[in-house]
């Protein structure tokens, strides 16, 4: 996995954590993160920001605020410690958090490099080397429908691209009110699994 360093805005914080936006904003707001303006614009984390984030989010907010204290100020003095004591019962597992964030990370990288927006498809993004819509599969996904049948119904794509869109929506929010799966051309089935039945046109 790739250990270069990086910037993260809240919305990519907020899906390599998997913590709500607006969380990632409060603990931004609360100075339970450190965070910075970044050199285009907004405000920017870092991979122990993120850190920081699960483990809030995870332990941290069981704790009272004088172990909450002790807690990071143990990380941040042991920031190579594969587990943390927190308290006389409490051991957090500091490498397995890393781990996570670290696979979730390097996933995000990996779909920034396969997917861009083309004019020529509304200003979409798209996988590169295709003209299918992200989002239009992130939708299908989040509405039920198995990896396996979007590549069926998009021989294109492979099943880690599939994946991949899930990350790097949640990541890059579209503006605005979401497109229903009906205003993408797709039919969505009445049955139980609300799976699409059918692809963009």
């Amino acid at each position: 996995m790739s250990n270069a360093l990086r910037e993260y805005t809240p919305a990519e914080a907020a899906a390599v954590s998997e913590v709500a936006v607006k969380a990632v904003h409060n603990a931004i707001d609360k100075r339970i993160l450190s965070t910075r303006l970044s050199r285009t614009s907004g405000r920017a984390l870092t991979d122990e920001d993120l850190l920081r984030l699960k483990l809030w989010y995870g332990v941290g907010s069981i704790l009272s605020a004088e172990r909450r204290k002790r807690l990071f100020d143990t990380i941040d003095q042991n920031p190579h410690a594969d587990t943390v004591r927190a308290d006389d019962y409490l051991i957090v597992d500091v490498a397995r958090a890393r781990e996570h964030l670290a696979a979730r990370g390097e996933a995000l990288r990996e779909a920034d490099k396969i997917i861009h927006i083309v004019k020529g498809v509304g200003g979409e993004p798209v996988f590169k080397g295709t003209r299918v819509p992200v989002r239009t599969i992130a939708a299908m996904k989040l509405q039920g429908a198995a990896t396996d049948e979007i590549v069926e119904g998009y021989p294109a794509l492979t099943a880690r691209m599939v994946d991949l869109a899930e990350i790097w929506v949640a990541a890059h929010p579209a503006l605005g009110r979401p497109r229903k799966l009906s205003e993408q051309g797709l039919k969505v089935n009445e049955a139980d699994t609300g799976r699409p039945s059918g692809k963009a046109s």
